[in-house]
């Protein structure tokens, strides 16, 4: 598949090759065009699921530059198509490739909900906030149809376990009533990754996540159910969206949110390339641009993966895009309040008929 054909609804077209893999299948050209009706390169593509039956569902994490310590992902890959996604990178695992597989071969993880009780159950579990969804997101449309999300907060409901999400779907919203009875506990709060606020650049960056006005919407929803709900503008993109970064916490608090945060671009490993590729298409004419300045925001290379410097970059225009958020949420009234800990003295146990008295 050439790299600039276009699959509708999909970040990329591009399919880079596993870097695991020893042997790699080239296209040469034969200076003879691709014909767009040939199946090889369908307009579109259904998206394919595989179930895994995992035997463990907690990640454990201790990279400092992110603020939890257990991790769970109801999914591998990611419908939502997202261009920039960290996670890409990690589809080589399963012998897919970052680019069009990411988005259209997922795996589900079922049974996830048992072994989460099972892990809970063990008598040395120690309670802390688990975030759910980090590397992928747990409300990509897959699970309108799968429920593994709400089924993992029912168990969290039950035990009394506290929980953090991140997310940009509005499916969240179907699960109103599990995250405000979590919350009324304080063992819920929730991010949404804000963008954009210009639909047509959302559909070119992450086409099947929720549009601008929807993740509004769920801000707005959320915070008046009780749900301690912040914003993070991720990632933010030197002359792409890094102009929008005011008007996103000005949105964001005319929502009802009262903290927000904010992440440089990341390309790691084969995102680079793809992104690159999604510049070309999308942006040509500032393509060249927008990549000088990410180098020099990455000490000269398109990525510095160094604790404490992936997230927000260096040099003078990152040190610009810091200031210019911490003043934006100093006048918008934003970060003003340290938010309450999750608690987690209220964790019970139901394994083997006991109960944890509290």
């Amino acid at each position: 598949m050439s790299a600039d054909h276009r699959v509708k609804t999909r970040g990329t077209g591009a399919q880079p090759a596993n870097r695991f893999h020893r042997q790699r299948i080239e296209t040469a050209s034969d200076e003879w065009p691709l014909d767009p009706d040939d199946d090889l390169v369908p307009d579109s593509l259904a998206t394919q699921v595989d179930d895994e039956k995992v035997r463990t569902i907690i990640s454990t994490n201790q990279s400092p530059d992110v603020p939890f310590e257990q991790s769970i992902n109801p999914y591998r890959g990611c419908e939502h198509g997202c261009i920039y996604c960290f996670a890409r990178p990690t589809h080589a695992y399963w012998d897919f490739s970052p680019g069009l597989d990411f988005e259209t071969r997922l795996i589900a993880k079922t049974g996830a909900a048992d072994r989460l009780r099972e892990a809970f159950d063990k008598p040395g579990y120690r309670c802390k906030p688990i975030a759910l969804g980090m590397n992928t997101d747990a409300y990509q449309p897959l699970e309108k149809q799968r429920r593994i999300t709400r089924e993992l907060l029912e168990v969290m409901r039950d035990y009394r376990h506290p929980v953090t999400i991140i997310t940009k779907g509005g499916l969240i919203l179907r699960d109103l009533d599990l995250l405000a009875e979590l919350a009324a506990d304080g063992l819920c709060s929730v991010s949404v990754s804000l963008t954009t606020l210009d639909n047509d650049l959302k559909r070119r960056l992450e086409p099947r996540a929720a549009s601008p006005a929807t993740r509004l919407k769920v801000v707005r929803e959320l915070t008046a159910a009780g749900v301690p709900t912040s914003v993070l503008l991720a990632p933010m993109i030197p002359f792409i969206n890094d102009a929008e970064m005011e008007a996103l916490l000005e949105a964001a608090v005319g929502a009802g949110a009262q903290q927000a945060g904010w992440i440089l671009l990341r390309l790691p490993l084969e995102i680079a390339e793809l992104f690159e590729d999604w510049l070309q298409r999308h942006y040509p004419d500032r393509a060249e641009h927008v990549m000088a300045r990410i180098r020099d925001m990455r000490g000269g290379k398109v990525y510095e993966g160094a604790f404490g410097k992936r997230m927000r970059g260096q040099g003078v225009y990152a040190d610009l895009l810091s200031q210019r958020f911490k003043r934006a949420c100093r006048q918008l009234g934003l970060n003003q309040i340290e938010p309450p800990a999750l608690r987690t003295d209220v964790f019970r146990r139901w394994g083997g008929g006991q109960l944890d008295l509290i």
